[in-house]
């Protein structure tokens, strides 16, 4: 086996290793797939990874439930430096009012990966949102949404962002959606990135 599809294997299980280690809180290894000053921007977070765990702690406490199902992965190495792309859907359930509701969005990570003293690990994650939906968990229950909020945000993650900035969230209105303005940039910038020069 090439060291150029081993390279890749092994970025690969570092990825669908982020999404287990984080949705059953094994924190120890979670940390483990991220180098330290690592970066992470979801709907409701930007920040390190470290406080991206402590924020997740936080939101298990006050009764916040979800879980990620991965796809396949493309990567891309030059160097010590590869970009991971890989197909994900996000499932949160949570609760509008009294209403039990589930949340389903389907997207993408946008992973830039480093190897630091022989070890890769995620550099920096990126979500591309493609679409969600949501429904009452019972399906007589009626479930009313507000159009002024739901408006707030773009269509591939509106869904998302209504739960949880219904709940609290501080939710980013121009994340990266399936051919979007943001997107592109964020490709562009992440082709610079692994081109350049390493210092």
């Amino acid at each position: 086996m090439s060291h150029a599809l081993l390279e890749r294997l092994e970025i690969s299980e570092l990825v669908q290793s982020w999404a287990l280690y984080r949705d059953t809180g094994d924190w120890d290894k979670l940390r483990q797939t991220v180098h330290a000053d690592g970066i992470m921007t979801a709907t409701w977070f930007h920040g390190t990874f470290d406080d991206f765990i402590t924020a997740i702690q936080d939101a298990w406490r006050k009764g916040s439930s979800s879980q990620h199902f991965q796809g396949g992965t493309v990567v891309e190495v030059i160097g010590t430096k590869a970009i991971a792309q890989t197909r994900m859907a996000i499932l949160v359930r949570g609760k509008l009012n009294d209403v039990a509701v589930d949340v389903h969005c389907i997207g993408q990570f946008f992973d830039r990966v480093e190897q630091r003293d022989g070890q890769w690990r995620i550099a920096k994650r990126n979500v591309i949102y493609d679409k969600d939906s949501i429904t009452a968990v019972n399906p007589g229950e009626p479930l009313e949404l507000s159009e002024e909020r739901l408006l707030r945000f773009p269509q591939a993650y509106r869904h998302l962002a209504y739960l949880q900035s219904f709940n609290g969230g501080n939710v980013n209105p121009a994340l990266p959606t399936s051919g979007s303005e943001a997107s592109q940039q964020l490709r562009l910038e992440a082709q610079q990135w692994l081109r350049s020069p390493t210092p």
